[in-house]
């Protein structure tokens, strides 16, 4: 017998998470299995995921939650709940992503507590291929119906770790030990985001079991890719525009529960179950000059990064993501509603060589071979990455990042086919030595005024 005491507004249902033939969805509505009143122990209640039928038809819970005290989670707790897709797993040597249990076995009951009510604790046992994310209760002694849960195909989750202690029947007197614990996902690989769904993992023990067999939910995140602006091309000898046109060409969509809103995460899940982190390329103009001579010089510019390091600590502390490492931060202090690890593609989030150039705002000087009686401009990547709800509104501010590996370089004339020459005519300098009078003899330079040029790069294509 469970009791529901849902007084909270159904959620409405959100675009469901897929990973191959699974779909997952969040429910904030719950029956209480049962508690621990009649206990001596401390208090604590269990909690069964119960998706309203019209909202989530056909989604099951992976397992009951524990929570300590005596509080009425309906509206305040969210969980993972799950389905089976209406199409087959891309791969068609695997079968469903989804399984009943074969059976339940018993790890704890309350026999021998004196207590008034009934209570227990049942492990599902998966079928071959699949594994149990949770654990299921019952306020009798009698083994749960094989329709309770659903056991999930083992390439669809990832080991992870026991958490925080919830609750132990500690001072009850029952003959057997129990303690119930949250489950932690590892750190997550780059471009994906590992999730527990909300359940626990329990012990026949008071101690923190040192070897679980603990699994959470694991995802890739979702990536959209365009292609990137065209580079700019020089058709005179005047100095052509500061910033040329950007476009989005990247965007990663979060779940809700990955990033931080200001708003309480039940209300984040109704407003917002998905955000899109879109990074918008531009080309910025490091400098243009003119060789009036008849014979090549070098040109130099000195190029400034958009990174600014408080600007970027700001972003983290706002929404907790990161953009180059996984997140949530250990240091994190606010109560997360899922728990989970998630990281950036690192391409995406310019990470791929070194995440130390989010933080290195150093200008560098970039120096361009001008051929005669030519006119030259030089380009670096600058890309911006703005946060949007669903609704498309900004969640906070907007970052910016100068590519340290993108320069180009334009000039004018072209060659007689209408290409750039060949050979790179390009070199970054971090040193800040004085030009020669041969250097800058014969060439006008016309460099960008120092608060709209970019930021810097060492590197040449």
């Amino acid at each position: 017998m469970t009791t529901n005491e849902n007084g909270a507004l159904p959620t409405r249902q959100m675009e469901a998470i897929r990973l191959d033939n699974l779909l997952i969805n969040f429910t904030t509505e719950f029956n209480r299995v049962l508690d621990t009143k009649t206990l001596r122990s401390s208090t604590a209640g269990f909690w069964r995921p119960a998706p309203a039928p019209d909202e989530l038809p056909g989604y099951f819970p992976l397992g009951d939650l524990a929570v300590s005290g005596e509080t009425n989670i309906n509206g305040l707790r969210v969980a993972a709940v799950v389905r089976e897709s209406g199409s087959p797993s891309a791969d068609s040597t695997k079968g469903n992503a989804l399984s009943r249990p074969d059976d339940f076995e018993r790890v704890w009951t309350d026999a021998g507590s004196g207590a008034t009510t009934d209570a227990s604790i049942w492990r599902p046992i998966p079928p071959a291929g699949y594994v149990a994310l949770g654990m299921v209760c019952s306020n009798d002694h009698v083994k749960p119906s094989l329709n309770a849960v659903r056991c999930v195909r083992a390439d669809l989750v990832i080991a992870s770790h026991v958490g925080s202690f919830i609750w132990s029947d500690e001072g009850s007197g029952a003959r057997q030990n129990f303690s119930a614990w949250n489950i932690e996902p590892p750190t997550a690989a780059a471009g994906e985001i590992y999730f527990a769904p909300g359940t626990f993992f329990g012990v026949q023990s008071h101690n923190k079991p040192a070897t679980p067999l603990a699994y959470a939910l694991r995802m890739q995140i979702p990536l959209e890719v365009t292609s990137a602006p065209t580079a700019p091309v020089l058709y005179g000898y005047e100095a052509p525009s500061a910033v040329e046109t950007g476009k989005m060409t990247q965007a990663a969509k979060l779940p809700w529960f990955a990033v931080r809103d200001n708003m309480h995460p039940v209300e984040q899940l109704r407003t917002s179950p998905h955000y899109r982190l879109e990074r918008t390329d531009e080309w910025v103009l490091v400098g243009h000059g003119r060789n009036t001579s008849d014979k090549a010089r070098p040109i130099k510019w000195t190029a400034f990064r958009a990174q600014d390091t408080t600007r970027s600590k700001a972003f983290s502390l706002l929404t907790s993501i990161e953009i180059g490492s996984a997140w949530p931060s250990e240091s994190g202090n606010y109560v997360r509603a899922i728990s989970f690890s998630a990281k950036l593609n690192q391409r995406f989030a310019h990470s791929e060589t070194t995440l130390s150039s989010w933080w290195n705002t150093a200008p560098r000087d970039v120096i361009a071979m001008a051929a005669k009686n030519k006119a030259v401009a030089v380009y670096q990547m600058q890309s911006t990455y703005e946060l949007l709800r669903e609704d498309g509104t900004p969640a906070t501010i907007s970052i910016e990042y100068t590519d340290d590996e993108s320069l180009h370089l334009s000039e004018f004339p072209s060659d007689e086919n209408g290409n750039l020459p060949l050979s790179p005519p390009l070199t970054t300098d971090s040193t800040r030595g004085e030009d020669t009078p041969e250097q800058i003899s014969d060439i006008n330079v016309t460099p960008q005024p120092m608060e709209q040029w970019p930021t810097s790069t060492d590197t040449v294509p």
